[in-house]
């Protein structure tokens, strides 16, 4: 279920995760390695959330195809 916040809907950790088709390990790997910026905004909980904006690029990674050891 998406957070909206100023009209723009965000989604919790364990959703993006679901949309893109990754464990939780690989995001947190992919964000400890900067791939990504740290969520911008966090909930009450301290759980990150993401934008539709912020999916798209993660769905791209999860896709990419390289040369092996790339």
């Amino acid at each position: 279920m998406s957070v909206v916040i100023r009209g723009q809907a965000y989604y919790r950790t364990a959703e993006v995760c679901r949309m893109v088709g990754i464990n939780r390990t690989t995001l947190f790997r992919w964000l400890k390695e900067d791939r990504f910026p740290e969520a911008a905004y966090r909930d009450r909980r301290g759980w990150r959330l993401f934008s539709s904006e912020e999916i798209d690029g993660l769905r791209a990674e999860a896709n990419r195809i390289g040369k092996a050891g790339q």
